[in-house]
């Protein structure tokens, strides 16, 4: 079962890495907020990527159980969704992250964390890809480590990201950024052709 954790976890943080709405919302708390306000910034975003992960996971997975047109479906666009965000990835460049803004009240922190997670449709549509995808490539007993994986790289993903900018602010550009999105960009690529091999197997 730990091989499945581990898939869920690498997969998580893969996914979780490359700068978006919610990464840059945690970063801008980490460059303005006091630490202790940081970390509350970050589990908060990690709660509503979690449920929304779960969402993704349980929902579409279950439906593709039913139907093995669906299953079939989804996982071909699954795969071309991964590949094409992966190499969207390794072209991108990250634009330069600088300190503005002041800490916002809890209350709009919360309501912010839930706008940027389940308010951006491109997340929805490749959580539901992506983690569907995989849910039908899982045996029952599997599928719980697997999401145990993907609940910890959130947590560790956020948290971590909070840790690591309010130690070495002063170092963090758009270089370092722009690395991180090419190093998970071919990770997510490599998990893509996976499935895309998964979809010819089961024809």
């Amino acid at each position: 079962m730990y091989t499945y954790f581990f898939q869920g976890l690498t997969m998580g943080l893969a996914y979780l890495a490359p700068i978006g709405m919610q990464n840059l919302f945690v970063i801008n708390s980490a460059l303005n907020d006091s630490r202790r306000r940081a970390f509350l910034t970050a589990l908060i975003v990690a709660f509503f990527d979690i449920t929304l992960s779960a969402s993704c996971f349980f929902g579409i997975g279950s439906l593709m159980e039913k139907y093995e047109t669906v299953k079939l479906g989804i996982l071909l666009l699954g795969s071309a969704v991964l590949i094409k965000i992966g190499l969207s990835l390794i072209k991108t460049k990250a634009e330069e992250i600088r300190k503005e803004g002041q800490s916002m009240p809890i209350g709009k922190t919360i309501s912010s964390a839930c706008f940027v997670t389940w308010c951006n449709p491109q997340a929805i549509i490749d959580g539901t890809m992506m983690l569907g995808a995989f849910h039908v490539t899982l045996l029952s007993n599997q599928a719980l480590p697997f999401m145990s994986g993907i609940i910890s790289a959130s947590f560790l993903w956020f948290l971590g990201l909070i840790f690591l900018i309010s130690l070495f602010s002063g170092k963090i550009n758009s270089g370092v950024l722009t690395v991180i999105n090419k190093v998970c960009g071919v990770v997510i690529i490599v998990y893509g052709m996976s499935l895309l091999k998964t979809f010819f197997s089961q024809l």
